[in-house]
C-alpha cells in the first residue's frame, strides 16, 4: 500500500465494498520455495472469502492446516503524463485502486463445494442484465462429479484491510480534472474511463 495517508482514506467498510463488488484478485501465500500467487474469483460473507483451487495448484499443497495470505484486489490503473496538469516542474506518475485483504487461508471439506459454486455463480450471474441466470444445475451429474473433483474449496479469514485510491488527490483541483482529461481522451492502463471518473469525483 503507499505510504502517503492522503491516498488511503477510504474506510474498511469502502475497502470491502470494492473488494466484493471486484469478485476477482491475487491469491498470495509463502511456502518453502518462496512466494505462490493464483488468480482467482471469490464471494464475500460477513469477515470472510470463500474461494475454490485447483486441487494441482501448489497453494493447495502448501495449506498443511490455515496460513497467512494475502489477497489483493486490483481495481482501475492509468499511467499519467505530467503534461495533463497544466503545472510546471512535475513528473509522470501511475494512479490506481487497489485493496489488500490480509487474514488466514485454510481448505474446507469438500462437502462445501456445492454450496460455495452456488453462491459464486449466482453472485455473477445476478449481474448479466437479460438473461436467467446459469445454474450448476445445468451440467450433468456426471460431468460435475468429475469437474469437482479437480477443485477444492477454501475459506479466507480476514484480519485486516488497507486500501489506496491514488487519483491525484495532492494535486490542485485543476490539476487533478486536467489529468483526468487527459486519461479519459488517451489514458494508458486498465479501465482508465472509470479512472477518470473516479479522479473527478475526489473531494475537494
Amino acid at each position: 500500500m503507499h505510504p502517503n495517508p492522503i491516498y488511503r482514506r477510504e474506510t474498511a467498510e469502502a475497502n470491502l465494498a470494492f473488494a466484493r463488488e471486484r469478485g476477482f484478485g491475487t491469491l498470495m501465500v509463502n511456502a518453502q520455495e518462496g512466494p505462490l500467487a493464483s488468480h482467482i474469483p471469490f464471494v464475500m460473507g460477513e469477515g470472510f472469502v470463500e474461494l475454490h483451487l485447483v486441487r494441482s495448484n501448489p497453494i493447495v499443497r502448501a495449506l498443511e492446516g490455515p496460513q497467512p495470505a494475502l489477497l489483493a484486489v486490483q481495481g482501475a490503473d492509468g499511467y499519467v503524463s505530467p503534461d495533463w496538469y497544466g503545472m510546471e516542474d512535475q513528473v509522470p506518475t501511475w494512479n490506481y485502486v487497489a485493496v489488500h485483504l490480509r487474514g488466514r487461508l485454510s481448505v474446507r471439506p469438500q462437502e462445501e463445494l456445492r454450496g460455495q459454486l452456488d453462491r459464486l455463480s449466482a453472485a455473477f450471474e445476478g449481474r448479466i442484465e437479460g438473461k436467467a441466470p446459469w445454474l450448476v444445475e445445468k451440467v450433468t451429474e456426471e460431468a460435475l462429479t468429475r469437474l469437482m473433483r479437480m477443485i477444492v474449496p477454501c475459506r479466507f479469514d480476514i484480519s485486516s484491510v488497507d486500501g489506496t485510491w491514488k487519483l491525484g488527490q495532492n494535486k490542485p483541483a485543476a490539476a487533478r480534472l486536467g489529468a483526468a482529461d487527459g486519461m479519459e481522451g488517451a489514458g494508458i492502463g486498465a479501465e482508465v474511463a472509470a479512472l477518470a471518473s473516479l479522479m473527478r469525483a475526489v473531494d475537494g
